[in-house]
């Protein structure tokens, strides 16, 4: 097996070559085991993965039949830890999810107590599958656990496992019965990736894998040791100043008050990204960088997790609506637009 180098590994602090080749063998064997299952979706894997080791959450959209679900599920069973899969419909309750209190009497005094029954969501790896299928209510019931990896039932608050990852799916076509997620849950998420058709070549070979023989288990090659360091590494990966400007420039160009702000942001935006923008585009390009063998990001791994970062922090207008402007090319014209300090 071929492993990347990282040159000027030196540069990271109490950080030895053996952990850096020990990120790039465990992220090789990671993705060749995904790729048993998945054919295909090289970027998708890439950019789920790295949210996964900058600590971030990370949703998946795309119409039905791509896999969406299958992958999540893949990348679930080639990491040793916990791991559940919450169904989402409309029937679904927050107590569902977080888990709930209930009443047991012990059988020496008969006296009654409450004890607290964990949910779901006291995994490692949680799959929130179709996400949008469930009212805003239960919706809810994610946005204190993605952000402070806690829960709170009953006045009383219970820690989440570390690490701790929400991967979530949803279908963009349906209307009738599915619930848009909002603003607040969607900033929760590191990146939101789309998910496209395969290549015709590509859908050949996933015809063939699924209809000559019986699906294979994917076989675990990483756990919980290892995706917190791996997440330390990332965390210690320098950073220079010109790249986080950089980050924090596209993440300014989005805001229709700024200075810096391109036209299309003006004419076409109702809402710019905040902060957390800046600083997922900052960890998701140290990720990238890594995944690629690359010690300390450049601005062309910001460019590439931008619109990642972006697509569901912004809101475009009716101006962009009327025009059919997408919210991608949106993004396009800010990348391009955003000052590249010198």
């Amino acid at each position: 097996m071929t492993q990347k180098t990282h040159p000027g590994a030196a540069a990271f602090r109490g950080v030895s070559e053996k952990d850096l080749a020990r990120f790039s063998e465990g992220y090789t064997r990671l993705k060749e085991r995904i790729h048993e299952v998945i054919v295909g979706q090289d970027e998708v894997i890439d950019m789920t993965l790295a949210a996964m080791l900058a600590g971030g959450h990370c949703l998946i959209q795309g119409v039905p039949g791509l896999a969406k679900t299958l992958l999540m599920h893949s990348i679930a069973s080639a990491l040793t830890m916990s791991f559940n899969r919450i169904q989402f419909t409309p029937d679904l309750m927050p107590s569902d999810i977080t888990g709930t209190d209930i009443i047991q009497e012990d059988h020496e005094t008969r006296q009654r107590r409450y004890e607290f029954i964990k949910g779901p969501i006291f995994s490692n790896v949680v799959l929130a599958d179709e996400i949008n299928r469930t009212p805003p209510k239960t919706q809810a019931a994610l946005l204190q656990a993605m952000q402070e990896r806690e829960v709170t039932v009953s006045g009383r608050t219970y820690r989440l496992p570390e690490p701790f990852f929400v991967l979530a799916t949803q279908n963009p076509i349906e209307q009738e019965g599915t619930y848009p997620l909002p603003e607040a849950a969607l900033d929760r998420f590191m990146f939101m990736v789309y998910i496209n058709y395969p290549m015709p070549d590509e859908e050949e070979r996933i015809v063939k894998q699924t209809t000559t023989s019986r699906p294979r288990p994917v076989e675990p090659v990483l756990g919980r040791d290892d995706i917190i360091l791996f997440q330390d590494l990332l965390r210690a990966a320098p950073v220079s100043d010109a790249v986080i400007r950089y980050a924090v420039a596209v993440a300014r160009a989005s805001r229709q008050g700024d200075s810096i702000a391109p036209e299309r942001t003006k004419k076409y935006l109702k809402w710019g990204a905040g902060p957390r923008a800046s600083q997922f585009m900052t960890l998701g390009a140290k990720a990238r960088a890594l995944i690629k063998g690359r010690v300390t990001p450049s601005f062309d791994d910001v460019r590439a997790v931008a619109p990642l970062v972006l697509r569901h922090r912004i809101v475009a207008n009716f101006n962009a609506e009327a025009d059919g402007i997408s919210v991608d090319a949106i993004i396009a014209s800010i990348v391009e637009h955003a000052p590249v300090p010198k």
